[in-house]
């Protein structure tokens, strides 16, 4: 299919990792994508969280000076469409908000927080999309700063996605924080992993792979820490990863091994990494392992191509949550028709132009009756939290809450709870969504195939006004009703609605 809007000539990805930050540039020509630049500085911006989940001055400040040389390459490399990331350590952070903020400027662009599956989902499409196609499944392993992603997968599609609270950085802190590595610390660290992967062993080995494949830092490390030791190595063997234990063991500390493969910014979470991908060999019967190219950056550029190309995550999740709950298409066709023709009329006076504020709407449209599966009695609410806690593929968190958001307040008392905790400027343009939603859904709530009259819509902060053709109000007495109770809901949150 021909794209919906045509691809930008330079494209980015920026990955904003627990151990390190990561950034890819590309340029799209002739429907493929090529790598012209690539940025990655050490971070470890998990080792700044403290015990009350608040990052310190001193990981922000690393942070912040590392967005600011990013942003400074994408600005001179006019990168046109870039998505930044946020992983397992943003995930876990409090009271964020300032610093993502002040992140934003620093980069010049919003970032995203996107959950462990996301994150297992965006992996697995850097690697298939950078790896030669062959048949069979694959198991792809990420180890990251803060968390671990195990996926299987067949060609281009996952089929077990998994997130794991261990990672590299996390793992180093607890058992080598001194830098020490002995066989008994070694050992425990190993089955704190193992225990951690217990929950995935028996359905990972049950469904089975055919070719195994790492990705990111940790694991490209350790490859090339393998090369080092035997040259001819061309994949990590089960006997490799054992000698390349035994060797760091006996150094005591991974500076004093000797291999150069290791670089120094890598030597106080290489133990980690090596622990982890030993405790993946043991728990899940890993002989062999390739490593791949691609990661996670690789896949955000691909899910952005996607986006361009008709191809988006997000529309295929929200279709899919429809038909699992029952959803009447026809309906929500109608209540999402409707609000994009609002939208369209009020879009310029509320500054609703971002493409964003189409999407959500369309699919909160199409999710609101998503709770009448299981109660009609505050249905929206059942929707909202649905909506709110599943595994929506290709969904960042904060898209998410928005909309949750639309869709818990699309009938009866408007309730915005949480809307402030939304990245600006959505945190403030939420209501103006929720007013169109409800309209919508207000106007068709008689379910008729019959379509709306032309309606005049008239914008200005937090008023509308909505005209109707002469006469229409009158033959319908049941909206005309429907939309006085609105004006007292509407009144409820400090927004004025007139109709005439």
């Amino acid at each position: 299919m021909a794209p919906l809007t045509k691809v930008p000539d330079v494209l980015a990805a920026v990955d904003l990792g627990s151990n390190s930050f990561h950034m890819v540039v590309a340029r799209y020509s002739h429907g493929q994508i090529t790598i012209v630049d690539r940025l990655r500085e050490s971070v470890r911006l998990a080792s700044g969280l403290d015990e009350q989940g608040r990052l310190s001055k001193d990981a922000c400040d690393r942070a912040l000076a590392s967005l600011s040389r990013f942003g400074q390459r994408l600005h001179d490399m006019q990168a046109k469409s870039v998505r930044v990331v946020g992983t397992n350590t943003l995930r876990k952070a409090r009271r964020k908000a300032g610093f993502l903020e002040r992140a934003r400027e620093a980069l010049g662009h919003p970032i995203e927080i996107i959950s462990g599956i996301e994150e297992a989902r965006l992996i697995y499409a850097g690697v298939t999309h950078t790896m030669p196609s062959e048949l069979g499944r694959r198991l792809v392993v990420d180890i990251g700063g803060g968390s671990t992603e195990c996926i299987i997968g067949e060609a281009y599609e996952p089929r077990i996605l998994e997130s794991l609270y261990m990672g590299c950085v996390a793992l180093s802190e607890e058992y080598f924080l001194d830098g020490r590595i002995s066989e008994r610390r070694f050992a425990k660290a190993v089955m704190a992993c193992e225990v951690e992967l217990e929950p995935i062993q028996v359905p990972f080995r049950g469904v089975g792979w055919d070719h195994a494949v790492g990705s990111s830092g940790s694991i490209r490390a350790i490859s090339d820490a393998v090369r080092e030791m035997n040259p001819n190595a061309q994949v990590i063997s089960r006997a490799d990863l054992e000698q390349l234990r035994e060797r760091v063991v006996s150094a005591g500390n991974v500076r004093a091994t000797g291999l150069s493969a290791i670089g120094e910014d890598r030597w106080p979470v290489f133990a980690g990494g090596l622990a982890i991908l030993t405790g993946v060999f043991n728990a899940l019967g890993v002989e062999s392992m390739r490593v791949a190219d691609g990661a996670l950056r690789e896949g955000l550029l691909y899910d952005m191509l996607g986006r361009y190309n008709d191809q988006d995550a997000r529309e295929r999740s929200v279709r899919a949550m429809m038909a699992r709950f029952h959803v009447e298409t026809s309906q929500a066709e109608r209540v999402a028709a409707s609000s994009a023709d609002f939208l369209t009329q009020v879009a310029g006076a509320w500054h609703l132009e971002d493409p964003l504020a189409g999407s959500v709407l369309r699919w909160a449209s199409w999710l609101h009756e998503t709770g009448l599966d299981i109660s009609h009695s505050g249905h929206h609410k059942h929707a909202a939290y649905l909506v709110e806690n599943a595994d929506l593929p290709g969904f960042p968190r904060e898209e998410q809450k928005l909309l949750a958001c639309l869709v818990g307040s699309h009938r009866r008392k408007v309730a915005l709870e949480g809307a402030e905790e939304l990245v600006p400027p959505w945190h403030l343009k939420a209501l103006h969504l929720v007013v169109l939603l409800r309209l919508a859904v207000l106007l068709h709530r008689g379910r008729s195939r019959s379509p709306l009259p032309p309606l005049r819509l008239h914008a200005a902060n937090r008023t509308l006004e909505v005209r109707f053709p002469r006469g229409w109000l009158k033959e319908h007495p049941l909206s005309h009703a429907d939309l006085e109770q609105e004006v007292e809901f509407l009144r409820g949150v400090g927004f004025k609605l007139r109709f005439m």
